[in-house]
C-alpha cells in the first residue's frame, strides 16, 4: 500500500494543493503581501542564479542552436494556443458570457511562463538550456507580440481591450526580463567554469529551487487575487465551468506539444522542453499586463481565466514531471 501510495501521490503535489488552499483561506494584509512578493522575486533571481551555475556553456548554446525546439515553442505560444483560445472563446461565451470569454482568449495570447517551465523541465529530466532559451525568448517576444495580438484580436466595436498601452507594459515587462532572469543567469554563467561540478553533483540543491520558487511563487499569486477580491467578481458556477475549459485547453496544447515534437523529430528530452514551455502561459506576465490592456472595469475578470489556468497547469504538470522522471 505503502508503494502505491509513493509511486501515484507525489508529495510536492500535495504540498502544492495545501499551498493553494492556504493562499486561498488565510488573509495576507498589503504589508505581508509585500514581503511574500519579495521573497518569490528573491526566490526566482536564486533559482535562475542555480540554473546559470549549473550549466555548461556549451548547453546552453546547443539550447539555442536547437532551431526545431525554439520554433516548435514559438509556433505553440503564438499560433497554436491562440487559435484554440479564439475557438475556445466562441465556443464557451454563451456559457460563461463575454468578459470571461475575453479572458480565455486573452489567456491564448500570453507568453509561456518562464520559472515554472524550466524547474519542470529540470524535474522531468528534460533539456534544461532549451526550455530557458525557448520561455526566455517567449517572454521577450510576448512584451511586444502579445499587445499586438490583443489589440488586432480583441479591439474594435465592443472589443475588450479598449484602452491599451502595449509599448508602457511591454516596456516594463522587459525590463522585469533582463533583471530578474537573464542577468542572474548570466553571472550564474560566469561563474560555472568554478562552481558548476559542485552544483552538478548536488542536485538535491536544484531540485529544492525549483520545487520551493514554485510553491512561493503560486500562494503568492492566489493570496493577491483573494486580496483583491477577484474571486467575489465571478459565481462559483463560472468558476468550475472555467476549470473545465481550462483542462481541456491544456490537455489539447500538452497532447499538440509531446505528439508534435515527435513529428519534428525531437528527442525525448527535448520533447519535455517543448511540453512544459509551450503549454503554458505567464501570470505573471498576464496580470500586469491586463491592467495595462484593458479598461479597469474589465482587467479584473479578464484576469480570473488567467490565474485558474495558471494553477491548473501548474498542478498537472508536477504530476506529469514526476511521471517523466521515473523513465528509464
Amino acid at each position: 500500500m505503502r508503494a502505491v501510495l509513493s509511486r501515484w501521490v507525489d508529495p510536492f503535489v500535495v504540498t502544492l494543493l495545501v499551498v493553494l488552499v492556504l493562499g486561498l483561506v488565510v488573509p495576507v494584509g498589503p504589508g505581508a503581501q509585500r514581503v511574500v512578493d519579495a521573497v518569490a522575486d528573491v526566490a526566482v533571481t536564486v533559482l535562475f542564479l542555480v540554473y546559470g551555475m549549473r550549466l555548461s556553456t556549451r548547453e546552453v548554446w546547443a539550447g539555442l542552436r536547437n532551431w526545431r525546439l525554439q520554433g516548435g515553442i514559438l509556433a505553440a505560444t503564438y499560433v497554436v494556443f491562440p487559435v484554440l483560445g479564439l475557438v475556445t472563446a466562441w465556443a464557451i461565451e454563451p456559457l460563461v458570457g463575454a468578459p470571461l470569454a475575453a479572458g480565455v482568449l486573452y489567456l491564448s495570447l500570453l507568453p509561456s511562463t518562464v520559472q515554472s517551465s524550466v524547474a519542470f523541465t529540470s524535474v522531468a529530466r528534460g533539456n534544461v538550456a532549451g526550455a530557458i532559451c525557448g520561455a526566455t525568448v517567449s517572454n521577450v517576444a510576448g512584451m511586444v507580440v502579445t499587445p499586438l495580438l490583443v489589440l488586432w484580436l480583441m479591439s474594435g466595436p465592443g472589443g475588450a481591450a479598449g484602452g491599451a498601452d502595449g509599448p508602457s507594459g511591454g516596456l516594463g515587462g522587459l525590463r522585469t526580463v533582463l533583471l530578474q532572469l537573464l542577468l542572474p543567469f548570466v553571472v550564474g554563467q560566469l561563474l560555472q567554469p568554478w562552481v558548476g561540478d559542485w552544483v552538478r553533483a548536488r542536485r538535491w540543491l536544484t531540485l529544492g529551487v525549483d520545487r520551493g520558487t514554485i510553491l512561493v511563487v503560486v500562494f503568492g499569486a492566489v493570496a493577491a487575487a483573494s486580496s483583491a477580491g477577484v474571486w467575489s467578481s465571478v459565481s462559483g458556477w463560472s468558476i468550475v465551468a472555467l476549470l473545465v475549459v481550462s483542462a481541456l485547453v491544456l490537455a489539447a496544447m500538452l497532447a499538440l506539444t509531446w505528439w508534435g515534437g515527435a513529428a519534428l523529430r525531437l528527442s525525448t528530452e527535448d520533447r519535455i522542453a517543448l511540453l512544459m514551455c509551450g503549454s503554458k502561459k505567464s501570470l505573471a506576465t498576464g496580470l500586469p499586463m491586463a491592467s495595462v490592456l484593458f479598461p479597469v472595469a474589465v482587467a479584473g475578470v479578464v484576469a480570473v481565466p488567467v490565474i485558474v489556468f495558471h494553477q491548473l497547469q501548474l498542478v498537472v504538470c508536477a504530476v506529469l514531471a514526476r511521471r517523466l522522471a521515473l523513465r528509464d
